[in-house]
């Protein structure tokens, strides 16, 4: 496939100091920990049993919140990073702010918000952010593109990395992300829908 052609690009490479902690705590800090405050997140809902409160309205929020989130970090994974990627980091974040305030005044209406849980969303709303910082970081050539409109006959299309990532390394973060976030979301909608349907029977 042209998407993974060409050598694999190294975890650790002979570039600047600078470059490969920002590259190092991007791949391995960033975005797998992403999952905690995500985990914490949902462990909260539960806890003030969701289900039973805003349900699948609240629920559906949060599977739009890391629709947001989640597909402008597979763009860069995949990806070489150029003007058309960085925009769409970029809208993906604001989408994701706006998104998450209105998350939290829905579920404030219906449910103790306690402060931890707020807590928890300061997190999870600078981190597209933050992911976002380290890419414009690791890539001021592309950054440089897009402050001057993206002149180039490349700048606005979705072209694969020169050098993909190695497959072992997304596979292992899927993996992460699945576990950590996809099945407990999943199992959350399943329970406000569970929930749904008893009080609609009952």
């Amino acid at each position: 496939m042209r998407w993974r052609r060409g050598r694999d690009l190294p975890l650790s490479t002979p570039v600047s100091g600078t470059e490969e902690a920002n590259r190092q705590f991007l791949l391995y800090g960033v975005l797998p920990l992403w999952v905690v405050p995500g985990l914490a997140d949902w462990w909260m809902h539960r806890r003030t049993r969701i289900e039973d409160t805003s349900g699948v309205r609240e629920s559906a929020v949060h599977a739009l919140m890391m629709t947001e989130a989640g597909l402008p970090v597979t763009v860069g994974l995949l990806a070489k990073i150029n003007p058309l990627v960085l925009s769409t980091m970029g809208g993906a974040a604001l989408a994701h702010g706006a998104t998450a305030l209105w998350d939290v005044s829905l579920a404030t209406k219906e449910r103790e918000v306690r402060p931890i849980e707020q807590h928890i969303h300061s997190f999870l709303e600078v981190l597209p952010l933050t992911a976002m910082a380290f890419a414009a970081c690791l890539h001021p050539e592309a950054v440089r593109a897009t402050l001057r409109g993206g002149p180039g006959p490349d700048d606005w299309k979705l072209l694969p990395k020169d050098r993909p990532l190695p497959a072992r390394y997304l596979a292992a973060l899927a993996a992460t992300i699945s576990l950590g976030v996809a099945l407990p979301y999943a199992e959350e909608m399943r329970r406000c829908l569970r929930a749904r349907r008893a009080r609609t029977t009952s």
